[in-house]
């Protein structure tokens, strides 16, 4: 996020005095890099199961029942 303020801040206290496309070319750089830092951020491994393993068994087996997996790999 700080690279986004110094790219926006410079862009348009510094670079803008030399070159409007090189400023605003900066913005749409400084504008690009949240949201594909989140989706980065978020990625996960195919076998990653962090996210719905709810501490409660019962449920934590109904889940793995729907999703075809077999109990050798998440024992009860």
């Amino acid at each position: 996020m700080g690279v986004c303020l110094v790219l926006f801040v410079l862009a348009w206290g510094v670079v803008r005095l030399w070159s409007v496309p090189a400023a605003v070319g900066m913005c749409v750089v400084a504008m690009v890099i949240p949201p594909v830092a989140a989706v980065i951020g978020n990625r996960r491994e195919p076998g990653e199961r962090w996210w719905d393993e709810s501490g409660d068994p019962e449920s934590d087996r109904w889940w793995r029942e729907l999703d075809d997996r077999g109990d050798d790999k998440h024992p009860q």
